[in-house]
């Protein structure tokens, strides 16, 4: 997978860049760094499997996608598979490589600094400008990966986002990953991952962001296994 990666940052960084810069239009860039993502993972032995897509419209609808996290490969899995154009949030440290952190840019993915309350709130002001130009936003709502499958806490800011900008909320619950390569494992086991994209949840019939929080926390614990479903999102959530 990592060679693989390696192999096509040459090809990236000679052709797709430099149009970017010329024209400036992001979509061979775009296009290009998420074929790249997926098929690295893929030759990796990794499948995914895609579940209640077609409930969405990303033709007319910008949607907050938010997913559970346990694998470093939730990204390079879900995120090309995401309908239409997305941005995500990624770590403010990324963005010091000089080209990678500019293509960053160059594609609307939004920097946070997850130490500083302040930059926080830039974050979600600049995810919100990047929903408003019609771009969906893909976010793993727990922040950092889980150990063992199970829910962790999720992050406030997103629901602020979604309530601030109106957009639905497509609850995503991966299944699989954790067991293909989990957290701090480096080696990656063959295997079979699945994303169900459950319903939208519309933010404005909400009256405040713990109840839309507690709705979106609901639908993505519906989705795992047995196992690793918590009795009571509710309970979880408080």
């Amino acid at each position: 997978m990592l060679g693989f990666w390696v192999a096509c940052l040459p090809f990236t960084a000679l052709l797709c860049f430099p149009y970017a810069l010329l024209t400036g239009n992001v979509m061979l860039l775009y296009r290009v760094g998420m074929w790249c993502a997926y098929t690295g993972v893929w030759l990796a032995g990794v499948r995914l499997e895609l579940v209640g897509l077609e409930k969405l419209d990303v033709r007319k609808t910008a949607y907050i996608f938010m997913a559970n996290h346990t694998s470093n490969l939730d990204p390079p899995l879900l995120i090309p598979k995401i309908p239409g154009r997305t941005s995500v949030m990624a770590k403010q440290e990324v963005f010091d490589y000089p080209i990678l952190g500019y293509a960053m840019r160059m594609v609307s993915i939004v920097p946070v600094d997850r130490g500083n309350r302040e930059a926080g709130i830039a974050a979600v002001q600049a995810a919100k400008r990047v929903v408003e130009q019609g771009i969906s936003m893909t976010i793993f709502i727990e922040g950092k990966r889980s150990y063992d499958g199970k829910l962790l806490p999720f992050k406030k800011g997103p629901f602020y986002l979604a309530m601030e900008c109106g957009a639905p909320i497509v609850p995503i619950t991966i299944v699989g990953s954790h067991y293909v390569m989990p957290k701090k494992r480096f080696a990656i086991k063959p295997g079979k991952v699945m994303a169900i994209f459950h319903e939208p949840v519309d933010p404005k019939q909400f009256s405040d962001r713990d109840a839309l929080m507690l709705a979106v926390r609901e639908k993505i614990n519906a989705g795992l296994p047995s196992e690793l479903r918590e009795e009571a999102a509710s309970a979880s959530a408080s």
